[in-house]
């Protein structure tokens, strides 16, 4: 299995000729992409999905569904979503998918709370969304976001100590400047180093796992 890194939260999936997209946003690059079985949602942000990135990828993968959380069913209109929350399990293609949390990251008290639910893909790599969810089983690889209005670099660290990946690359990145980067990456490394190592992927870089 391999994952490549898009910008900020979006990442490819790859088994064989198959693919899994989570959370084509805004942020990211078109992604046009063949051998689609599924697009992971975690949440119903722009910088997560837009309406457009679903119809180019389904208009190139039309067998390809859409999974996420209520609020992602509720925002994409006119798009089929299979709605799932916490300990609900999928199997697409060569991937089994295992959800965990209900709710994103508070912003502020005046920022309405969003349904966020992170995706384990076989068994070995967590995208957490918008969250701080951890994960009742072992993560062998996770997608650690490290910039964000919600996002205190204390509790990054806090949490990626309580997942304690074997693995972790950064990812939600844009918010940062290439300074503030690299000072969150360097506290991420200090958090993953107890229990594993840190890999720095460039958007488009990709990581066997």
């Amino acid at each position: 299995m391999e994952v490549t890194k898009l910008e900020h939260a979006c990442q490819i999936v790859t088994e064989g000729t198959a693919r899994l997209v989570i959370d084509p946003g805004d942020f990211t690059r078109p992604v046009d992409v063949d051998g689609v079985v599924a697009v992971i949602v975690t949440h119903e942000h722009p910088d997560h999905v837009t309406p457009e990135q679903i119809d180019r990828i389904l208009g190139r993968n039309p067998d390809a569904v859409v999974i996420g959380p209520a609020g992602v069913a509720r925002a994409l209109t006119g798009t089929t979503v299979d709605v799932v929350t916490a300990g609900d399990h999928r199997e697409v293609g060569p991937f089994e998918l295992d959800f965990h949390g209900t709710r994103h990251n508070l912003i502020h008290s005046s920022v309405p709370v969003v349904d966020n639910t992170g995706v384990l893909v076989n068994g070995r790599l967590f995208h957490p969304g918008d969250s701080y969810t951890v994960p009742d089983v072992p993560v062998e690889v996770l997608a650690a976001p490290i910039g964000a209005p919600w996002l205190k670099v204390a509790e990054m660290m806090d949490y990626v100590l309580a997942v304690a990946p074997r693995r972790a690359y950064p990812v939600h990145e844009a918010t940062l400047s290439d300074i503030g980067y690299g000072m969150h990456t360097g506290r991420l490394r200090e958090a993953v180093e107890p229990s594993g190592s840190l890999v720095v992927l460039a958007p488009g870089e990709s990581l066997t796992i």
